[in-house]
């Protein structure tokens, strides 16, 4: 699909109106989620890695098929490896926004499900690094091996998280608030009827939709402005493009925070993050070759400091402190100052 009969002024409109839809459609997908996990008691943690996780990143999926299909996976590429960067500073806004000036989101969330989510995330962005490495003759069904291996260890970290219950960090003063909290937990999810359920499902679905439709112009009109008004699309799809495709992460982070399923909130950052590196065994599937060779610098540079961002937050999910400065946690801004230097750092790489 071809919008290049179109002006500027409608290109961007385009943009605009396909960053709101992902935008609403991300609320209301955190809204029917916590209604279904309610329901089905598959807890927050697995809902977020798996559920929202998959979803909120349809737009990436979206953009990667499309890529793919046409040979032109540059802002792609740069699109998933960015936006796993981009993403992770995410949390920093759930952390403001979403909580607070209460006690961080890392305090709020920290849990042993969360912590191997994070170690999983780790895990999948060294391989890419090592993938990189690899000849891009060295293929095992149309793919690099370590493009087969990347799936298949976000598989094993569901695994692990699903043996694995959370634990939440709560102290013995509390104690008695949380048996109040989740016997009045209780009572509210036996008021969750079949119905409600069943209805929570079927937005799900449309918004799901909406958000995939809503993708698709997203990678089209990428394409086209970053043509138009000369911007490299590497640094395009690693800023700009992964900014708007985390739109979902962000309206959906921050309503799972009101919600206070803050497990949730940051299983969704992270479990997206470890999702999309599997979108380059998609990408190599539909386009007949390897693509993880055309991973270029500034991509590497990217995930590397991906890995530092996602280490610091898992620090903050070790200790547990409580302390803010304002509204932040002190993980938060010290992501938030790695984040502003490595994107300072793009100009720098070659």
């Amino acid at each position: 699909m071809s919008l290049s009969f179109l002006s500027n002024s409608w290109l961007i409109a385009i943009f605009v109106l396909a960053a709101m839809v992902i935008w609403f459609a991300g609320i209301k997908l955190t809204v029917a989620l916590d209604t279904m996990s309610k329901h089905f008691k598959f807890g927050e943690a697995m809902g977020g890695m798996i559920f929202l996780a998959i979803v909120t990143n349809l737009p990436e999926i979206a953009i990667t098929g499309i890529a793919a299909y046409s040979h032109h996976m540059e802002i792609a590429i740069s699109n998933i490896l960015g936006g796993i960067a981009i993403q992770t500073v995410v949390i920093v806004v759930i952390d403001v926004f979403g909580v607070g000036k209460k006690s961080p989101l890392s305090f709020k969330a920290s849990s042993i499900g969360l912590i191997l989510e994070g170690v999983i995330l780790i895990f999948i962005l060294g391989l890419v690094i090592l993938g990189k490495q690899f000849s891009p003759n060295f293929v095992l069904l149309g793919a690099s091996p370590v493009e087969w291996m990347i799936p298949l260890v976000w598989i094993i970290g569901i695994i692990l998280i699903y043996r694995n219950p959370t634990v939440e960090h709560v102290s013995v003063v509390k104690m008695k608030q949380l048996k109040e909290f989740k016997k009045s937990q209780t009572i509210e999810e036996k008021k969750i009827t079949k119905k409600k359920a069943t209805k929570a499902m079927l937005v799900f679905v449309i918004c799901a939709l909406l958000t995939l439709v809503a993708g698709l112009f997203l990678e089209v009109t990428s394409e086209e402005i970053a043509g138009r008004f000369g911007i490299s699309s590497v640094i395009f799809g690693a800023t700009i493009l992964a900014l708007v495709t985390s739109l979902p992460e962000i309206s959906t982070g921050i309503e799972s925070a009101k919600l206070e399923d803050y497990q949730m909130a940051v299983s969704d950052i992270l479990g997206g993050n470890a999702f999309l590196p599997v979108l380059l065994l998609l990408g190599s599937l539909i386009s007949g070759s390897s693509i993880i060779h055309l991973v270029g610098s500034v991509d590497i540079y990217l995930t590397a400091l991906s890995i530092l961002l996602t280490g610091t937050y898992m620090i903050g999910l070790i200790i547990k402190s409580q302390k803010q400065l304002g509204y932040i946690g002190y993980d938060s801004l010290a992501v938030l100052v790695l984040y502003i230097f490595g994107i300072a750092g793009l100009f720098y790489v070659h």
